[in-house]
């Protein structure tokens, strides 16, 4: 069985199995708040069900993993909240989150960890570079994985049964920016760098591919590392060639310094970047050479979504910071998992993993229908630019 059954106990002894639960939560998730909700449901009478969710909770992305996790934990504090039964049985939920720091050998290591404390499903991992290693774990071990922000194609191509995510791939966004490049900034001439991970190199690929065939010309293709923080041995390179648009595959922790650095040694080229960098972390970092810069989310704008507003008030109401990109993917990702185990009627990896095709589930981040390789079936790409250091809608390109 892979779920924990709360049995009839003397009320010394709930006390007890409560009180190691409250110390348990405090020490998976980081903070009290599941431990609240956990007390909020006799031990007695609830059946737990673990959801895990892994991301880069240390290092350069930290607050883009966090609020991952905090869209997961909203969803999960609310469904507890509201009350769950699955097939006669109350259920209660816990996120078992981990830290997998936007690393590809940790995330195997964490996803391990998963599957060994018996979670029913997966939201992550954040990272492509890391979710399509731990995929496989996941998919030998039967358990529904659906990555809110992994974006390169090849996650789904594995052949996996298990592998599903909610956002648009980078076959979709890469295209999106090079025509934005090549049609609206009539660019001819184009640099092309890339942080050597599955999700930079992946995207810049797919930008290059549709940007040669609308007509420009790839006149520089580099490569760094998504820890660099000099880029300018790689920007004179490329100011030499002299580009009319500069395509950068990475994250804001990157893009940001390089997005500066580019300024600084007066290159006038508009940057281009994908959802790593699209962010207003990225405002800060790259400070007023952001202005230049235009980058692509692998979904519907907070602004733009139906529901956003609402989700946007609840996320500040409970967790005191903005929304950085992805926490209504995970918020959806947990429902769209619960929607699955009551379709089963089913707590079992096995029986909700075979619900998982059949979603047809309309949340914050809108209508989610899978594909046969676990994609959307309807996704979106919004175009940013920037003003005053924030993000401004460009353009929603429908896919």
């Amino acid at each position: 069985m892979r779920v924990m059954f709360a049995c009839a106990v003397s009320i010394a002894a709930a006390v007890a199995m409560l009180t190691a639960c409250s110390k348990k939560n405090d020490g998976e998730a980081g903070t009290g708040a599941s431990a609240a909700v956990a007390a909020s449901a006799p031990a007695s009478e609830a059946t737990v069900v673990k959801i895990g969710h892994a991301a880069p909770l240390t290092g350069g992305i930290a607050h883009l993993g966090k609020d991952n996790e905090n869209g997961a934990r909203l969803a999960i504090e609310e469904i507890n909240a509201q009350g769950l039964t699955i097939d006669g049985r109350k259920i209660q939920l816990q996120l078992d989150a981990q830290d997998d720091a936007g690393d590809p050998k940790t995330g195997t290591q964490v996803a391990q960890k998963l599957v060994d404390e018996h979670v029913v499903a997966v939201v992550g991992h954040l990272n492509s570079g890391v979710s399509i290693p731990a995929s496989k774990i996941y998919s030998d071990a039967g358990i529904v994985q659906i990555s809110p922000s992994s974006t390169n194609p090849a996650y789904t191509q594995q052949g996996f049964k298990t592998t599903f995510r909610v956002v648009a791939t980078d076959a979709q966004q890469g295209p999106a920016l090079a025509n934005y490049a090549t049609k609206s900034l009539g660019a001819k001439r184009i640099a092309v760098v890339d942080d050597a991970t599955a999700y930079g190199k992946g995207l810049a690929d797919e930008f290059a591919k549709t940007a040669e065939a609308g007509g420009a010309k790839i006149v520089a293709r580099e490569a760094t590392n998504d820890r660099a923080t000099d880029f300018r041995a790689i920007l004179t390179k490329i100011k030499s060639a002299q580009p009319d648009a500069i395509m950068f595959g990475g994250m804001d922790a990157t893009g940001g310094p390089f997005t500066k650095q580019a300024a600084a040694l007066g290159i006038g080229a508009k940057i281009l970047g994908g959802d790593g960098v699209c962010t207003d972390k990225v405002g800060e970092l790259a400070g007023s050479a952001v202005q230049n810069l235009v980058c692509s989310e692998a979904g519907l704008a907070l602004s733009k979504m139906d529901r956003g507003a609402d989700f946007e008030k609840k996320y500040d109401a409970r967790f005191h910071t903005p929304v950085q990109i992805y926490a209504p993917f995970t918020y959806d990702a947990v429902y769209v998992i619960v929607d699955a185990m009551k379709r089963a009627n089913s707590i079992e990896p096995p029986k909700v993993l075979a619900a998982m095709p059949s979603t047809d589930y309309t949340g914050v981040i809108g209508h989610i229908a899978f594909d046969n390789k676990g994609d959307l079936k309807e996704g979106a790409i919004t175009l940013y630019d920037f003003k005053d250091g924030k993000k401004a809608v460009l353009d929603v390109v429908k896919m």
